[in-house]
């Protein structure tokens, strides 16, 4: 049974905060980039200029295959701060504000005696920073934006050149010997790509371009912009920490994560690997011992737990999501056999107008080892990469569908109409996620157990999208 919020108030007590107390609780620094995909740093081996977090991943641990809840800002956000999916957490629509009866990350750990806060670039879980008057005024009188009651510090949205000095105001009002978590948030690499690190600009002809983008010189210059945005975000994490170093702050488990994948073609807004695998870093020293890495399968609804319980804590019954801290802790740990991610509305369209996918979509998937198989309930939307679509990029792969150039694979990917209701994709031959084997005899039985899977998430979700295997009349 999900426990509510008064149930879950009244069985923490006083008792869980002792028993926090006499475990050494670490400081918790949560740092949170912006559309970002694997392998986008350089200790993924992919060449990108980011020495600060290549060293953070060098003194801990490195996760190859994380995976966001929802391949979009707000519901991905969602299920990381409430360890249970975006379709579970009722956010599954861009503009919602999470609904107040939700336990969070940080709501957990003050009870556990944490001094707790969030800064930098919009936290996106308290509505749309860009409402209409209506929604503003409903907003207001509803009373739903909810987080400054949820944490002692909020910064509701500042530039990210601005996160060091919320930093440094948040530790100036930490209560002596209390530890602290802080979730920091950085806009960069969201689109568009402007900012820059000195001296750290990526070459677009040196790019390894991954399997699923042509390569065309537009697409190669929007990845280089891309890049440099992320080594600007390096660059801010690197001062964050020399902050911490500086303050003499010690016993401090970083975590940094995007928040889902790249606004690129198979990126954000998809179900594909780069809309929902991002880069995870987890340093935490004399816990998780340096220059390990890990294949293991972790979901976003996995973080709130894992830091919960590495705080001294237990998760709310009502998180699904599974502690990964036994893996941090070098421990016996058993995988998860599947992820599983949600695609919904996006922006602030509303269904008059959303025609093309990259505003209003509704797909689900699930994910092994091997596998992948995506549901999509709205196969008619035509395929538009979010934010992105302007750029040369998308323009020039627009020009050569135009013109009969574009190859086989790429027009199978980006403009099939109406596009499959099942895809499966064998990602050990197929990491590109270009050859659609759903319906194939050989594939008939694993397409079948990850349908199996899917329907078991959906039902345990309440989801409210028809099931992906069919009831017989």
């Amino acid at each position: 049974m999900l426990q509510t919020r008064r149930q879950w108030l009244a069985a923490t007590g006083a008792g869980a905060v002792a028993a926090a107390q006499n475990h050494k609780r670490p400081n918790i620094l949560f740092l949170l980039s912006d559309d970002h995909s694997v392998p986008y740093l350089g200790c993924y081996g992919s060449g990108t200029k980011t020495p600060a977090l290549d060293a953070l991943a060098r003194g801990g641990m490195l996760f190859d295959r994380m995976f966001t809840v929802a391949p979009q800002c707000v519901p991905s956000r969602a299920g990381l701060m409430t360890g249970r999916s975006a379709v579970a957490a009722r956010m599954t629509r861009f503009s919602s504000a999470l609904p107040p009866d939700e336990i969070t990350l940080p709501e957990v750990l003050r009870e556990l005696g944490y001094h707790t806060g969030i800064c930098g670039r919009g936290f996106h879980l308290d509505g749309s920073a860009r409402m209409g008057p209506v929604t503003k005024t409903l907003f207001d009188k509803l009373n739903m934006r909810t987080f400054a009651r949820r944490v002692d510090y909020l910064d509701p949205g500042s530039a990210q050149e601005g996160t060091g000095r919320h930093l440094e105001a948040f530790l100036d009002k930490q209560p002596a010997g209390k530890p602290f978590f802080l979730w920091m948030n950085f806009s960069d690499p969201h689109h568009p790509w402007t900012t820059s690190a000195e001296g750290m600009r990526h070459d677009p002809a040196a790019i390894k371009l991954p399997p699923y983008l042509p390569d065309l010189p537009g697409v190669r210059g929007d990845v280089a912009r891309h890049l440099d945005e992320i080594a600007h975000c390096d660059t801010l994490v690197a001062a964050a920490l020399d902050i911490l170093k500086r303050r003499g702050v010690d016993n401090t488990l970083v975590v940094f994560c995007g928040d889902n994948g790249m606004a690129f073609p198979h990126g954000k807004g998809s179900l594909y690997d780069p809309g929902l695998n991002v880069p995870l870093i987890v340093n935490w020293p004399g816990v998780v011992k340096p220059g390990r890495r890990t294949a293991a399968l972790i979901s976003g609804e996995d973080l709130a737990p894992t830091l919960i319980e590495a705080a001294g804590g237990k998760p709310p019954a009502r998180m699904s999501g599974r502690s990964f801290l036994p893996l941090l802790r070098g421990e016996s740990f058993r995988p998860r056999q599947y992820i599983f991610a949600e695609r919904g509305p996006h922006g602030g369209s509303t269904y008059t107008i959303a025609t093309k996918a990259s505003s209003f979509d509704q797909s689900r998937c699930v994910r092994s080892d091997r596998w992948k198989l995506i549901y999509n309930c709205t196969p008619h939307q035509e395929y538009q990469p979010v934010d992105s679509a302007r750029d040369p990029g998308w323009q020039e792969i627009l020009a050569a569908h135009q013109a009969g150039t574009l190859k086989p694979e790429f027009e199978r990917a980006y403009f099939a109409r109406p596009r499959p209701v099942i895809e499966l994709f064998d990602l050990e031959k197929d990491p590109g996620e270009l050859n659609n084997l759903a319906g194939d005899v050989e594939h008939r039985g694993i397409e079948q157990e990850l349908k199996v899977a899917l329907t078991e998430k959906m039902m345990l979700d309440y989801d409210y999208l028809p099931l992906p295997i069919a009831t017989p009349e």
